[in-house]
């Protein structure tokens, strides 16, 4: 069971506030990093709740989609509201025409007014800061950004809008899945070779501000994004300043280089 004040606590929401879901969605968002320092250090990824409070709420450590969002999801639940999980394929930064996995987990959310909502907390740089309603619809501005989904045959489609065009984000079948899909998918997620999150190395924050800033490492240079509306500014840094940038900006500390350049 989830221990909600240190929830509360771990999200900067105080008990006497007007929980609703909104508020814990941004909460959350800006609060928690995004990280994939577990898959990347060869360490696979545990969704029991026991570990999730562990790690993201008790250790102060960020996790990526199936962690952020399973823990939404407790905290969601705790206040009455129906959760059901969906797995997507994630499009952003895909040539057209490729198949990736289902490798990212996605919330459909119905409040106690009978409402349906589209909640994310977990997708990395250019997550939902608030959720939206669930379905295909007009875009939704947040802090900046512009979110909308469509309907792409039965599958539905998030898309951002940049540099105004809109771009696919992630496509998924609105159907929930149950949770031994939800493992297979983190298993390959945390483990395979072919995982991003096992040969790359992110951690990215999204601020009150709407301002979202990343570190990152896919192809062997270490790439540092502050990104607004209005343009980024990205910067090459050295290897040996990725601990240092990880505690400073992320919040994320006791993390050091191995002798093969890898955050250990």
């Amino acid at each position: 069971m989830l221990d909600f004040a240190a929830y509360l606590e771990r999200v900067g929401l105080g008990a006497g506030e007007r929980l609703t879901l909104g508020a814990i969605h941004r909460a959350h968002a800006t609060s928690i990093a995004f990280e994939n320092l577990d898959p990347h250090r060869g360490i696979p990824v545990s969704l029991a709740q026991e570990d999730l409070e562990r790690k993201l709420v008790h250790g102060r450590r960020g996790g990526y989609c199936f962690e952020q969002n399973l823990l939404l999801s407790s905290a969601l639940e705790h206040l009455g509201l129906t959760v059901e999980p969906m797995l997507a394929r994630v499009r952003r930064g895909a040539p057209p025409g490729t198949v990736r996995p289902r490798s990212h987990l996605v919330l459909r959310v119905t409040g106690r007014d009978g409402r349906v909502w589209h909640a994310d907390v977990g997708f990395g740089l250019g997550t939902l800061i608030d959720p939206i309603p669930f379905g295909p619809g007009g875009a939704h501005e947040q802090f900046g950004w512009s979110f909308r989904v469509r309907e792409e045959g039965t599958e539905l489609v998030l898309q951002t809008l940049d540099d105004g065009a809109w771009s696919d984000v992630y496509a998924f079948s609105p159907q929930p899945v149950p949770r031994v899909d939800i493992e297979m998918s983190n298993w390959w997620a945390s483990t395979s070779p072919q995982s991003p999150f096992v040969f790359g190395l992110i951690a990215a924050a999204h601020r009150p501000d709407g301002v979202r800033e990343s570190i990152s490492d896919w192809s062997g240079l270490v790439e540092l994004r502050v990104q607004s509306p209005d343009g980024a500014q990205v910067s090459e840094q050295p290897r040996d300043a990725i601990p240092e940038l990880l505690a400073e900006r992320f919040a994320l500390s006791g993390f050091e280089l191995g002798s093969d350049g890898r955050v250990r």
